[in-house]
Parts: C-alpha cells; sequence; structure tokens
C-alpha cells in the first residue's frame, strides 16, 4: 500500500490534462462529489484536492490521515485555513495562472458596459436601427476607457493585469487603499477608499473574500459612486451587497455593473441580480478563469504542488 492515497473531489470543475504525480500514491478521482459524500471518500486520504466544496473543521477533524489539501484554485476561502494551521495541515494555492484570462475578461466587461454594447444590440434586434431616421442612432451614452480612471481594489497578480490592460487603453489607474483606512494613513501608491470611489469611472475589485472585505461595497458605497460608473467584480460574490447592488442598478445610482461570480455558486435558491433584465448589467458563471491556457497551467501547477509536498518542499502555502 502507497503512502499516499490522493483524491480529486471535483474532476470536472477543471477541464484539461491532469498528469498524475510522480512518486507511488494510490489515486480516487470523482467528476464532482456532493457535500454528504465527503466523509466517505476522504476517509483514507492523505492528500485531497479541491475547488469550491466547503472543507471546515469539523470535517477535517474526521480525517486522521489527512496530511495536506492541494486548492486547485487560488482563492481558499472554502476551506478552514484556521483549523489546518493548528492542526499541521499543508494547504497550497494555485496562484499566476490566470493572470491573463480573469484581467481580459474584467476589461471586456467594462468595455461593454461603458460602450452599451448590450443596450444597443437589444435596440437593433427589436427593430430600431431598421426603422431610424438616418444611418445611426444615439440612444445610450458611449464612453470611451481612454481617458477614463479605473480603480482596482486587490494587487495581486490579477489587479496587475487589469492595471497593465488598462494603461494600454490610455485608463488612470488608482490602486484603492484598504476600506477603513484614515486618509492620512494610506499607504504610498494607493488611494483612499473614498476617493476611489468618488472619482473612478470603472471599479474592479480583486480581493480575496474574509472578514474585512465581506460586503465592502454596500448600499452607501453605491450611492457614493459616480451616476456613470461601472462596477465590475471578477472576484468573490461576497465582496459585494447584492441585494443593494441590484436596486442601484435599477434605480440609475450607478450606470452599470459586470459580474462574473454570486455569494452563492451555483445559485440553486435564486439571487436578487438573476432577476434582473437589463442591458447595464452583465452576469457570467464563474468563468473568467476558465480559458483553455489557463485551466492547463491550473492542472499544471497543481501537480507541482502537489509533488514539492511529497518532497517535503510545500510551496504556495497558505497554512
Amino acid at each position: 500500500m502507497s503512502e499516499h492515497r490522493i483524491v480529486f473531489l471535483e474532476r470536472d470543475s477543471i477541464r484539461g490534462s491532469f498528469r498524475r504525480p510522480d512518486f507511488p500514491h494510490d489515486y480516487d478521482e470523482y467528476p464532482l462529489t456532493k457535500p454528504e459524500e465527503l466523509a466517505q471518500r476522504l476517509r483514507d486520504a492523505s492528500i485531497v484536492i479541491v475547488n469550491k466544496l466547503q472543507l471546515r473543521g469539523e470535517l477535517l477533524a474526521a480525517l486522521p490521515k489527512l496530511k495536506m489539501i492541494a486548492c486547485a484554485a487560488t482563492g481558499t476561502d472554502n476551506v478552514d485555513l484556521a483549523w489546518c494551521r493548528a492542526h499541521g495541515i499543508v494547504a497550497c494555492n494555485i496562484r499566476g495562472y490566470a493572470a491573463n484570462t480573469v484581467p481580459e475578461h474584467a476589461i471586456a466587461l467594462a468595455m461593454a458596459l461603458r460602450r452599451n454594447l448590450l443596450a444597443y444590440r437589444r435596440d437593433v434586434q427589436a427593430g430600431k436601427w431598421q426603422q431610424a431616421p438616418m444611418f445611426c442612432f444615439f440612444d445610450h451614452p458611449i464612453g470611451d476607457l481612454h481617458g477614463a480612471t479605473l480603480g482596482i481594489f486587490g494587487r495581486g497578480s490579477l489587479g496587475e493585469g487589469v492595471a497593465r490592460l488598462a494603461e494600454a487603453f490610455g485608463m488612470r489607474v488608482l490602486w484603492g487603499e484598504h476600506k477603513g483606512v484614515e486618509e492620512t494613513k494610506v499607504r504610498p501608491g494607493r488611494t483612499a477608499f473614498e476617493t476611489v470611489l468618488r472619482e473612478a469611472d470603472v471599479i474592479s475589485l480583486h480581493c480575496p473574500l474574509n472578514d474585512a472585505t465581506r460586503g465592502m461595497i454596500g448600499a452607501a458605497e453605491l450611492k457614493r459612486m459616480k451616476r456613470d460608473a461601472v462596477l465590475i467584480n471578477t472576484a468573490r460574490g461576497g465582496l459585494v451587497d447584492e441585494a443593494a447592488l441590484a436596486r442601484a442598478l435599477k434605480e440609475g445610482w450607478i450606470g452599470g455593473a459586470g459580474f462574473d461570480v454570486l455569494s452563492q455558486e451555483p445559485p440553486r435558491e435564486g439571487n436578487p441580480l438573476l432577476e434582473l433584465d437589463l442591458p447595464n448589467f452583465i452576469l457570467t458563471p464563474h468563468v473568467a478563469w476558465a480559458s483553455a491556457r489557463a485551466m492547463q497551467a491550473l492542472l499544471d501547477q497543481l501537480t507541482g504542488n502537489i509533488e514539492a509536498f511529497a518532497r517535503g518542499e510545500p510551496r504556495n502555502r497558505v497554512a
């Protein structure tokens, strides 16, 4: 019997070729796993590969053979990292693999909303162009990215990637300071949270979801944004009060929003954002990360993380 048993819980959540680690091991792979199946499937696991399933302390305490949690994502809010640290479980995540695909998605959302592409497409489908008195019509404002101000919250590889693309378009970039930091304590190279809200034409979120960032954008923050500002979220759904955003879009507090994430995924119990039928709101199903090249890079790094752990040299540790 091998020293390690690796269990891949959600293989169908990532497309691409997964090279199994280069050391003796037993291997179990499941297309998907339901929460109620976790305890049984992980009973003999020493290494678990997880994407979005919740691994909380109560479950982990019932898995005495577990030594490593290999997160098949950058975000780790689904794993009880505090429990792992307290009990010597190594947890590692994936880094840098989405440095192009997520920024491109964020900029695509911003551009589509600034130029009101969905509104004009809806008009064409309704026959308005066919009936127009001249060669075009101007029913919806069109804003350039060039010369506009972009506020970014979260200065990791994804935020940096968005900044590079934005600067290529000629945007002015403001790096937002943490919420609640006094103006006199704003770090060099950062802009106060409230200033970003007031000045940005586009705000893009690239923060992890934790106690400090949960609900960082609510009704009060949305009301302080420009009336034509666009809010982009390709990070985590819990960063924004979704009910407040739905109201903001319906009542015209802001110009639009492009989201790739929701607070619960999949949203089986509904969500106020799903009820919107507005041309200034775009919702995609958490696919900003999922270009073919990015998914393969993720899988390759995942194998490398597991092999590094087996050598006694864990990398990308979060616990």
